[in-house]
């Protein structure tokens, strides 16, 4: 008997729902020409929550929300976050969970920012920062894609560890970054056409991440394992190995966002990065990532970085108390959990 083709498995019967590509991805072109880019409704009503929290916050306080050093200041709050969030978005499409991200960018902070490590200077820190992100991007892989342990366990036990080795290595102390060209990164003299540098960063890892996504082989296994990881599997996906990558590529992310942490606060503490897997998680969500894997989207988790930054600077400018912009944040979640069940439930 012959064989059904890999994607006769992948669709066929017994084989899970259809897999789907990342609602950022185009589908097949139409002839005659490429389509670069088609906004789904739910990146228009992200859109449309973006805006009307714009008009919020230039109604309630107009002369400092609008301007333009707050809203570069909303930009560079959500750039160290965001480029956690593009990682977090690539575990989450895979159907795993990384709950270490916060005590990585930690754990890289403070090591890029050790007396040691300054002495080698500018490249000393990035090098250190990224080099650490990867690594723990790679135990966390290797635990979970060959020693076969279950994500949230796995990462647990990675956040936990990271953040002792930490404060370990700070002894509970701030490290003050000494290397001018460091610092100067996070000045405003070194702004190009009012861009912050670490703005532009943040765009990058976003266009190199949606490329990666929606235009390479990495992207669709991505999506095949979160969609069905045994259908994957026998269509002749190494399963293991792009988990083994997806991990890695979540810590890459972290290096850098250590790295960009160092820049804007110019220091490194054991303390850095608290909660960022929650906002990560909460960010990738509410932009229309499954937590059971199989369908998100980078556009969407960043605008979902967005509107989270956009709440936290209206509530500051505004005087409101932290706990009802903690609520505010939470119904925000609720709501879009509630949004993509309804969704689901009208697709099946």
């Amino acid at each position: 008997m012959t064989q059904p083709a890999p994607s006769d498995q992948l669709g066929g019967p017994g084989a899970g729902p259809p897999l789907e590509l990342g609602k950022d991805d185009p589908g097949p072109a139409a002839p005659g020409g490429t389509r670069f880019f088609r906004p789904d409704l739910r990146t228009l009503a992200l859109l449309g929550v973006l805006a009307a929290l714009i008009l919020v916050g230039g109604l309630t306080r107009p002369e400092e929300f609008l301007a333009t050093t707050n809203l570069q200041l909303v930009l560079v709050q959500s750039s160290v976050i965001g480029v956690v969030t593009v990682g977090m978005t690539f575990v989450i499409m895979s159907g795993g969970i990384d709950l270490s991200v916060g005590a990585i960018v930690a754990l890289s902070s403070v090591w890029a920012t050790t007396v040691a490590t300054q002495d080698f200077g500018f490249t000393g820190i990035l090098f250190t920062a990224v080099l650490v992100g990867l690594g723990c991007g790679l135990v966390n892989g290797v635990l979970i894609a060959y020693g076969q342990m279950v994500p949230f366990i796995a990462t647990l036990a990675m956040m936990v560890s990271a953040r002792g080795l930490a404060l370990l290595i700070t002894d509970g102390n701030t490290q003050i970054v000494t290397v001018e060209s460091v610092l100067d990164l996070g000045s405003r003299s070194s702004y190009v056409l009012g861009i912050p540098p670490l703005v532009m960063v943040f765009a990058l890892v976003t266009v190199v991440g949606w490329l990666v996504l929606n235009r390479t082989t990495f992207g669709r296994r991505t999506v095949a394992v979160g969609g069905n990881a045994e259908a994957a599997r026998l269509a002749g996906i190494d399963v293991r190995r792009q988990r083994l990558y997806l991990y890695l590529l979540s810590g890459l992310c972290c290096g850098i966002a250590a790295f960009l942490l160092v820049v804007l606060s110019g220091s490194g503490q054991n303390t850095n990065g608290n909660l960022y897997e929650l906002d990560a998680i909460a960010a990738a969500i509410i932009g229309g990532t499954l937590l059971t894997g199989g369908r998100g989207t980078i556009v969407g988790s960043v605008l979902g970085v967005l509107i989270f930054t956009t709440i936290t600077n209206i509530f500051a400018l505004n005087n409101l108390q932290s706990d009802v912009q903690q609520i505010a944040k939470g119904a925000i979640i609720v709501v879009a959990v509630l949004v993509q069940r309804r969704s689901a439930q009208h697709t099946t």
